[in-house]
Protein backbone atom coordinates (compact mmCIF):
# COMPACT_ATOMS: atom_id res chain seq x y z
CA UNK A 1 0.00 0.00 0.00
CA UNK A 2 1.66 3.47 -0.70
CA UNK A 3 1.64 6.26 1.87
CA UNK A 4 1.24 9.78 0.92
CA UNK A 5 3.62 12.03 2.90
CA UNK A 6 2.10 14.43 5.37
CA UNK A 7 3.23 17.98 5.47
CA UNK A 8 3.73 18.36 9.28
CA UNK A 9 3.82 22.20 8.86
CA UNK A 10 1.14 22.72 6.43
CA UNK A 11 0.50 26.05 7.74
CA UNK A 12 3.98 27.64 8.13
CA UNK A 13 4.47 26.19 4.49
CA UNK A 14 1.68 27.78 3.16
CA UNK A 15 3.10 31.11 4.74
CA UNK A 16 6.68 30.69 3.09
CA UNK A 17 4.53 30.37 -0.10
CA UNK A 18 2.49 33.30 -0.02
CA UNK A 19 5.60 35.56 1.34
CA UNK A 20 8.11 34.17 -1.43
CA UNK A 21 4.70 35.38 -3.58
CA UNK A 22 4.37 38.81 -2.80
CA UNK A 23 8.28 39.35 -2.78
CA UNK A 24 8.48 38.46 -6.28
CA UNK A 25 5.24 40.89 -7.39
CA UNK A 26 7.61 43.42 -5.53
CA UNK A 27 10.42 43.15 -7.37
CA UNK A 28 13.81 45.08 -6.02
CA UNK A 29 13.26 47.90 -4.00
CA UNK A 30 14.52 51.30 -6.42
CA UNK A 31 17.44 52.74 -5.73
CA UNK A 32 17.25 55.98 -3.65
CA UNK A 33 18.14 59.07 -5.01
CA UNK A 34 21.82 60.27 -3.66
CA UNK A 35 21.06 62.72 -0.77
CA UNK A 36 23.26 65.85 -1.87
CA UNK A 37 21.84 65.15 -5.49
CA UNK A 38 18.59 65.12 -4.10
CA UNK A 39 19.26 68.48 -2.12
CA UNK A 40 20.70 70.13 -4.95
CA UNK A 41 17.84 69.73 -7.16
CA UNK A 42 15.52 70.72 -4.37
CA UNK A 43 17.38 74.18 -3.91
CA UNK A 44 17.57 75.06 -7.77
CA UNK A 45 13.68 74.85 -8.21
CA UNK A 46 13.31 76.49 -4.93
CA UNK A 47 15.66 79.59 -6.19
CA UNK A 48 14.08 79.73 -9.67
CA UNK A 49 10.62 79.34 -8.82
CA UNK A 50 10.01 82.58 -6.40
CA UNK A 51 7.42 84.78 -7.99
CA UNK A 52 5.94 82.01 -9.75
CA UNK A 53 2.10 81.08 -8.54
CA UNK A 54 1.50 78.05 -6.65
CA UNK A 55 2.97 75.98 -4.55
CA UNK A 56 5.69 74.32 -6.39
CA UNK A 57 7.43 70.76 -6.08
CA UNK A 58 9.99 68.95 -7.04
CA UNK A 59 10.95 64.89 -7.66
CA UNK A 60 13.09 63.18 -9.43
CA UNK A 61 11.66 60.43 -12.11
CA UNK A 62 14.89 58.96 -13.23
CA UNK A 63 17.68 57.06 -12.18
CA UNK A 64 20.10 58.88 -10.28
CA UNK A 65 21.46 56.46 -8.09
CA UNK A 66 24.39 55.48 -10.37
CA UNK A 67 25.89 59.05 -10.24
CA UNK A 68 29.69 59.34 -9.13
CA UNK A 69 30.78 60.64 -5.67
CA UNK A 70 30.19 64.72 -5.43
CA UNK A 71 31.22 66.68 -2.13
CA UNK A 72 28.92 69.37 -3.77
CA UNK A 73 27.07 68.41 -6.55
CA UNK A 74 25.84 72.02 -8.11
CA UNK A 75 22.42 71.77 -10.28
CA UNK A 76 21.22 73.97 -13.29
CA UNK A 77 18.56 74.48 -15.75
CA UNK A 78 19.54 73.76 -19.59
CA UNK A 79 18.60 77.45 -21.29
CA UNK A 80 15.15 77.52 -22.68
CA UNK A 81 13.79 75.20 -19.91
CA UNK A 82 10.39 75.92 -18.21
CA UNK A 83 10.19 74.86 -14.64
CA UNK A 84 6.88 72.62 -14.70
CA UNK A 85 6.55 69.23 -15.95
CA UNK A 86 8.41 67.15 -16.48
CA UNK A 87 12.21 68.17 -17.69
CA UNK A 88 16.03 67.22 -17.35
CA UNK A 89 17.94 69.00 -14.68
CA UNK A 90 21.80 69.21 -15.06
CA UNK A 91 23.98 68.32 -12.10
CA UNK A 92 27.78 69.16 -12.19
CA UNK A 93 30.52 68.53 -9.82
CA UNK A 94 34.09 69.61 -9.31
CA UNK A 95 35.31 67.68 -6.45
CA UNK A 96 36.75 64.98 -6.13
CA UNK A 97 36.43 64.69 -9.78
CA UNK A 98 34.87 66.38 -12.50
CA UNK A 99 31.42 65.74 -14.13
CA UNK A 100 28.31 66.55 -15.43
CA UNK A 101 24.89 64.81 -15.66
CA UNK A 102 21.01 65.52 -16.39
CA UNK A 103 18.48 63.70 -14.41
CA UNK A 104 14.97 63.42 -15.03
CA UNK A 105 12.30 64.95 -12.85
CA UNK A 106 9.27 66.61 -12.36
CA UNK A 107 8.02 69.84 -10.89
CA UNK A 108 4.59 70.13 -9.74
CA UNK A 109 2.94 73.41 -9.60
CA UNK A 110 -0.05 73.81 -7.30
CA UNK A 111 -2.64 76.80 -7.32
CA UNK A 112 -5.82 78.01 -8.75
CA UNK A 113 -7.54 78.07 -11.83
CA UNK A 114 -10.61 78.45 -13.85
CA UNK A 115 -13.08 75.79 -15.42
CA UNK A 116 -16.54 76.74 -17.22
CA UNK A 117 -19.25 75.68 -14.48
CA UNK A 118 -21.63 75.14 -17.79
CA UNK A 119 -21.19 74.98 -21.49
CA UNK A 120 -20.48 78.41 -22.53
CA UNK A 121 -21.88 80.19 -26.12
CA UNK A 122 -19.74 81.91 -28.55
CA UNK A 123 -19.94 85.75 -27.36
CA UNK A 124 -21.45 84.74 -23.83
CA UNK A 125 -19.35 86.68 -21.27
CA UNK A 126 -17.19 85.03 -18.86
CA UNK A 127 -18.73 85.80 -15.66
CA UNK A 128 -21.02 84.76 -12.38
CA UNK A 129 -22.41 81.27 -12.04
CA UNK A 130 -20.29 80.34 -15.49
CA UNK A 131 -17.47 80.10 -14.17
CA UNK A 132 -15.86 78.18 -11.25
CA UNK A 133 -12.39 78.23 -9.31
CA UNK A 134 -10.18 74.94 -9.22
CA UNK A 135 -7.46 73.80 -7.28
CA UNK A 136 -4.81 71.29 -9.33
CA UNK A 137 -1.24 70.94 -10.63
CA UNK A 138 -0.87 73.76 -13.33
CA UNK A 139 1.61 71.83 -15.08
CA UNK A 140 -0.38 69.15 -16.26
CA UNK A 141 -2.83 71.47 -17.79
CA UNK A 142 -2.05 73.93 -20.60
CA UNK A 143 0.38 77.18 -20.24
CA UNK A 144 -2.91 79.66 -21.50
CA UNK A 145 -4.76 78.12 -18.31
CA UNK A 146 -6.06 81.40 -16.37
CA UNK A 147 -4.94 81.41 -13.16
CA UNK A 148 -6.05 85.46 -12.31
CA UNK A 149 -9.82 86.36 -12.07
CA UNK A 150 -8.85 89.70 -13.44
CA UNK A 151 -8.01 87.99 -17.01
CA UNK A 152 -11.84 87.16 -17.19
CA UNK A 153 -12.64 90.71 -16.83
CA UNK A 154 -14.46 92.03 -19.52
CA UNK A 155 -14.43 89.41 -22.29
CA UNK A 156 -16.51 86.76 -23.83
CA UNK A 157 -15.95 83.41 -25.00
CA UNK A 158 -14.93 83.42 -28.32
CA UNK A 159 -15.93 79.90 -29.29
CA UNK A 160 -17.88 77.39 -27.11
CA UNK A 161 -16.72 75.99 -24.23
CA UNK A 162 -17.58 72.48 -22.73
CA UNK A 163 -19.07 72.31 -18.77
CA UNK A 164 -15.93 71.59 -16.87
CA UNK A 165 -13.27 72.46 -19.50
CA UNK A 166 -10.41 74.68 -18.52
CA UNK A 167 -10.19 78.70 -19.64
CA UNK A 168 -7.65 79.03 -21.48
CA UNK A 169 -6.55 82.91 -22.75
CA UNK A 170 -7.00 81.56 -26.76
CA UNK A 171 -10.74 81.04 -25.95
CA UNK A 172 -11.29 84.66 -24.81
CA UNK A 173 -11.68 87.72 -26.75
CA UNK A 174 -12.33 91.44 -25.10
CA UNK A 175 -15.75 92.87 -25.53
CA UNK A 176 -16.12 95.05 -28.29
CA UNK A 177 -16.83 98.37 -27.01
CA UNK A 178 -15.75 101.01 -29.60
CA UNK A 179 -16.73 100.81 -33.20
CA UNK A 180 -14.66 102.27 -36.11
CA UNK A 181 -15.88 105.70 -36.73
CA UNK A 182 -17.78 106.06 -33.43
CA UNK A 183 -18.03 109.26 -32.02
CA UNK A 184 -16.71 108.33 -28.46
CA UNK A 185 -15.43 110.56 -25.26
CA UNK A 186 -11.74 111.13 -24.76
CA UNK A 187 -11.03 111.69 -20.95
CA UNK A 188 -7.85 112.71 -19.25
CA UNK A 189 -7.52 112.78 -15.49
CA UNK A 190 -4.96 113.57 -12.88
CA UNK A 191 -4.71 114.71 -9.40
CA UNK A 192 -7.42 116.97 -8.94
CA UNK A 193 -8.43 117.02 -12.69
CA UNK A 194 -10.54 115.65 -15.33
CA UNK A 195 -11.41 116.92 -18.64
CA UNK A 196 -12.80 115.46 -21.75
CA UNK A 197 -13.56 115.89 -25.42
CA UNK A 198 -15.15 114.03 -28.16
CA UNK A 199 -13.46 112.00 -31.05
CA UNK A 200 -14.09 110.04 -33.30
CA UNK A 201 -12.56 106.42 -33.34
CA UNK A 202 -10.10 105.64 -36.16
CA UNK A 203 -10.96 101.49 -35.20
CA UNK A 204 -13.04 99.42 -32.84
CA UNK A 205 -11.46 98.61 -29.45
CA UNK A 206 -12.27 95.60 -27.03
CA UNK A 207 -12.05 96.58 -23.47
CA UNK A 208 -8.75 97.61 -22.21
CA UNK A 209 -7.67 97.42 -25.86
CA UNK A 210 -5.32 100.49 -27.34
CA UNK A 211 -7.13 102.65 -29.40
CA UNK A 212 -6.69 105.88 -31.85
CA UNK A 213 -9.25 108.98 -32.28
CA UNK A 214 -9.45 111.82 -33.82
CA UNK A 215 -10.27 114.73 -32.28
CA UNK A 216 -12.64 117.46 -34.13
CA UNK A 217 -9.51 119.97 -34.49
CA UNK A 218 -7.70 117.39 -36.33
CA UNK A 219 -5.39 115.84 -33.07
CA UNK A 220 -4.57 112.16 -33.79
CA UNK A 221 -5.02 110.90 -29.48
CA UNK A 222 -4.42 107.34 -28.06
CA UNK A 223 -5.53 106.09 -25.05
CA UNK A 224 -7.00 102.94 -24.05
CA UNK A 225 -10.92 101.86 -24.19
CA UNK A 226 -12.79 101.10 -20.74
CA UNK A 227 -15.71 99.51 -19.78
CA UNK A 228 -18.28 102.70 -20.52
CA UNK A 229 -16.71 102.80 -24.66
CA UNK A 230 -14.69 105.95 -23.21
CA UNK A 231 -11.09 106.39 -24.50
CA UNK A 232 -9.41 107.33 -21.34
CA UNK A 233 -5.63 108.53 -22.10
CA UNK A 234 -2.87 107.66 -20.66
CA UNK A 235 -1.43 109.79 -17.20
Amino acid sequence: MLHTPRLRTPLLALAMLALAGSCAAAGPAAPAVPDAARLAVERLVQTQSKGLPGEISVRIVGNAANLPACDAPEAFLAPGSELRGRLSIGLRCASPAAWTRFVQAYVSVQGRYYVAAEAIEAGQALDGDRISERQGDLAALPRSVVTEPATLHGVVAANRIAAGAPLRKELLRGTVVIQQGQTVKVVASGTGFSVSTEARAMTRAEIGANVQAKTRDGRLVSGIADEEGQIRLAQ
